[in-house]
């Protein structure tokens, strides 16, 4: 017999698919968070949406602003600089874990996954899912679960980021080089190798990111209107 579907459970789904949708940019750092539109969006009733954005709240994800209310949370360029500070630390010393620890079908699969991001090429939404499965698979391989804890908690600050700096194709050429690098040292348990790797990427990743914020900043500024008292 199927049981009758809870606020919890709705209250689930709406967490992960308002994740998601920040994630994927549908609802972009600073966009306005209404638990009425969001329902009626979701087709479900405001007690699991509010649910939803306590959550989403607590994970740092939604913020509230002054004469606003609740908006989705934005990344100032320092935050960014921190971010991916932190994240070259974190997964270097998984890359290092990885090349100690990783079992012979863990890295298979993430060499199985460089092949994958290799073959989806031409489709940007692959890409990116296969660089966030890519990475997930990394952190497991390192066998540490507080090192695990800390990335992932991590991986939601990083979901404020917007789209994905693998739209370059340039960057993801780069990337995918990267990808293969790291699983290179791992295969030849190399931790020094697999550390430098993948501190590496993070820092290519990072100048990527940095740059396509400017480019936003100066698409922002083109498209605002003149400020007469300027």
């Amino acid at each position: 017999m199927t049981q009758p579907d809870s606020d919890s459970s709705r209250g689930e789904r709406a967490y992960a698919r308002l994740k998601k949708d920040i994630a994927t940019g549908v609802m972009p750092p600073g966009s306005r968070v209404r638990e009425n539109e969001i329902a009626e969006r979701l087709g479900i009733s405001r007690t699991p949406v509010r649910e939803a954005l306590r959550r989403l709240e607590g994970d740092g994800l939604i913020v509230h602003a002054p004469h606003q209310g609740a908006v989705v949370a934005q990344l100032d360029h320092q935050s960014v600089i921190e971010l991916y500070d932190m994240r070259e630390m974190l997964e270097g010393t998984a890359a290092r874990y990885a090349a100690r620890h990783a079992s012979e079908a863990e890295i298979q699969d993430l060499a199985e996954l460089v092949e994958s991001e290799r073959a989806a090429a031409g489709d940007l939404g692959a890409r990116a899912e296969l660089n966030r499965a890519f990475h997930a698979a990394l952190y497991r391989a390192g066998h540490n679960r507080y090192l695990l804890k800390a990335l992932l908690a991590l991986g939601d600050a990083m979901i404020l980021l917007g789209g994905t700096t693998l739209a370059a194709e340039e960057r993801f050429q780069a990337a995918l080089g990267e990808h293969a690098d790291i699983v290179a040292a791992i295969a030849a348990r190399d931790p020094d190798r697999a550390e430098a790797t993948a501190r590496t990427h993070i820092r290519n990743a990072q100048r990527a990111r940095l740059k396509l914020l400017r480019q936003r900043l100066l698409t922002d500024r083109a498209d605002a209107p003149d400020d007469p008292t300027l």
